[in-house]
């Protein structure tokens, strides 16, 4: 017997051999909530009848209904609750069949083929994958709950009782995958319409979801117990009901084995490098978009041209770029613009937590605009925490050194009293007089008072006050390179800033996430639902702050521009071409406190670190 004939055998079958063994997981805890009440009925039967006169039994009774009762009151509340309980919901792209009919014909066509049931509606993700969801549920219908995954709105057909499940396809597989790949990788999915149109199967699957949604609703005060008794529920049937989704993807698949079974090998080539693109697209570019309240409005055509770059750098795909003649699937939708626009949306405020609308504050950008208005302003930003970390730290903005100063960096900040006691970092102001090598006429203050570029006095003894603006006029990157230099190699100044801009930033973001926090909703609808920002130590903080820094002065004193690349996201032009050397160097500054490279680099492009760099 062939592989494809055993596959069909034990496909269907197990799964509902699974099913049934779910449910009997719910008809076990049914019989346990009336056990208590089935002794009651015996015992007061039993005492209506004489049989059990006289003590113990009226006590015996009497406990056993009470228990009989509350056992009821507790399997009624909890059977509510699992019944009435909305599952959680993958947030989505609605899309009806106006918007997309050739798609609609090409899923039924394939219905057609596979002898299944069409799916009662198509959704988009922001991801790569596709999957049927269930959306019957009769907690759905009574919000009002379309395909867009908690959007309130009038209920579509996939909501009706006994609807076929919602087809959701991944977005980025519509604008990169041409039409007849996009069939082959749907067909097994849309196979998955047959077995999941049993009965058997349909009962266990809502048992199991509803089971989940109680567990979030016990997450509620007052109601842990519900959660305790849904989980143990769950792990009962955890094993059983993995089998039985096993058991319904076999079957999906060998119904599928006759439709475009050689693309579809091809085919699933192209799923991986989509994967690939799309998670570069959002870790590179578009993260840094989003967190300066911008949202790329086209991702999914950019997921096309990350993907044609990634194909010319990598002599394996160059056979790739040969399919971008044929026509893409995203033809099959009549308004690609506004549903690439919608799924973006989608996509931020899935990773990044965005807001679900636009707004002043949260605003579309396109790719032609990208470089100018998300690339620059994230660099003066990160300049100006970097600056603003300084000037905390106390210290000298950027004053240019004597000849005969050391050339030792300035130390981290210490209390004011032991600085006044040992030798003050060069240059340092002496109360009522000027600044070493200061450039120009620097008046010092007189008298007792602080301010910016004056001495305050803290319990009596004088302690520097960085001044407002530096001997140049303003922010310099020669004050960055005096401070984290240090030719000993231990980069102790850069541990001190390090940490000064992680604390600002943690600072910003639980400010940011305050300012949000009355609109997001907690439980299984908390978002974003899939952060992208891994943790960053603190030095790379630093490294992206000073590089930003370079990037700005770059682009003030010698004619760089701001770019934008498809897989590594900001990048810097000079004479209109990347510099990818500017890291290393850097790094040598932040973590071996060794300025030489990255003074070469400035010297090589034309960079003046003494000039004073245009912040935000």
């Amino acid at each position: 017997m062939s592989g494809t004939g055993s596959t069909a055998e034990v496909g269907t079958p197990s799964a509902r051999s699974r099913a049934l063994a779910v449910l009997r997981v719910r008809s076990r805890a049914l019989a346990a909530v009336l056990l208590p009440a089935a002794l009651a009925v015996v015992l007061v039967a039993a005492r209506m009848t004489g049989r059990l006169a006289g003590a113990p039994w009226p006590a015996v009774t009497l406990a056993v209904c009470a228990v009989a009762a509350l056992v009821l009151l507790a399997g009624g509340i909890f059977g509510a609750v699992v019944l009435r309980a909305r599952p959680a919901v993958t947030p989505t792209v609605p899309l009806s069949e106006a918007a997309a009919p050739d798609l609609y014909r090409l899923v039924r066509d394939l219905a057609d083929r596979m002898d299944v049931p069409a799916p009662s509606a198509i959704a988009l993700t922001p991801d790569c994958d596709s999957w049927l969801e269930d959306r019957a549920h009769a907690a759905h219908r009574r919000a009002g709950v379309r395909a867009s995954g908690g959007i309130a709105g009038p209920a579509g057909p996939e909501s009706e009782p006994g609807a076929a499940p919602v087809l959701v396809i991944g977005s980025p597989f519509l604008w990169w995958m041409r039409v007849a790949e996009l069939r082959a990788v749907l067909a097994p999915v849309v196979a998955g319409t047959g077995p999941s149109a049993h009965p058997d199967i349909a009962d266990a699957r809502g048992f199991v979801r509803g089971l989940d949604a109680a567990v979030d609703v016990g997450s509620r005060p007052g109601l842990g117990w519900i959660a305790h008794c849904a989980r143990l529920l769950l792990r009962l049937c955890r094993t059983d009901a993995a089998e039985m989704e096993r058991g319904v993807a076999a079957a999906a698949a060998d119904r599928a084995q006759g439709v475009d079974y050689g693309l579809r090998i091809v085919a699933q080539e192209q799923v991986g490098l989509a994967y690939a693109g799309w998670d570069r697209l959002l870790t590179r570019v578009a993260l840094p978009a989003w967190r300066m309240g911008r949202w790329p409005a086209h991702l999914d055509a950019g997921v096309v041209s990350a993907l044609t770059e990634l194909s010319r750098r990598d002599r394996l795909a160059d056979e790739f770029t040969s399919r971008l003649g044929e026509r893409p699937a995203c033809d099959l939708l009549e308004q690609p613009g506004a549903v690439d626009e919608a799924t973006s949306l989608l996509a931020a405020r899935l990773f990044h937590g965005g807001p679900a609308e636009a707004g002043p504050d949260w605003s579309p950008v396109d790719w032609a605009a990208y470089p100018e208005e998300v690339v620059d302003r994230k660099w003066r930003t990160e300049a100006a925490r970097l600056h603003t970390a300084l000037d905390a730290l106390s210290v000298p903005a950027g004053l240019p050194r004597s000849p005969a100063a050391p050339q030792t960096p300035p130390k981290p900040p210490v209390p004011a009293r032991t600085a006044a006691s040992g030798p003050a970092p060069a240059p340092a102001a002496t109360p009522g007089s000027a600044p070493a090598a200061a450039p120009g006429p620097v008046t010092a203050p007189a008298g007792p008072s602080a301010g910016p570029g004056r001495d305050a006095a803290v319990g009596g003894i004088p302690a520097f006050v960085p001044p407002a603006e530096d001997g140049f006029g303003g922010p310099t990157l020669e004050r960055v390179l005096a401070y984290l230099t240090d030719p000993t190699g231990e980069a102790a100044a850069a541990d001190a800033l390090a940490g000064r801009i992680g604390g600002d930033l943690a600072r910003e973001e639980r400010a940011a996430g305050s300012a949000a926090g009355p609109g997001r909703t907690g439980g299984a609808d908390t978002l974003p639902l899939f952060p992208l920002q891994p943790p960053r130590s603190g030095r790379d903080l630093l490294a992206d702050h000073v590089t930003a820094l370079v990037c700005c002065a770059a682009v003030d004193s010698a004619g760089a521009a701001p770019g934008l690349d498809w897989l590594d996201g900001p990048v810097l032009l000079v004479g209109g071409r990347r510099r990818a050397d500017l890291a290393p160097r850097v790094l040598s500054l932040v973590e071996d406190g060794d300025p030489a490279p990255l003074r070469e680099w400035l010297a090589e492009v034309g960079v003046r670190p003494e000039k004073p760099v245009r912040l935000v």
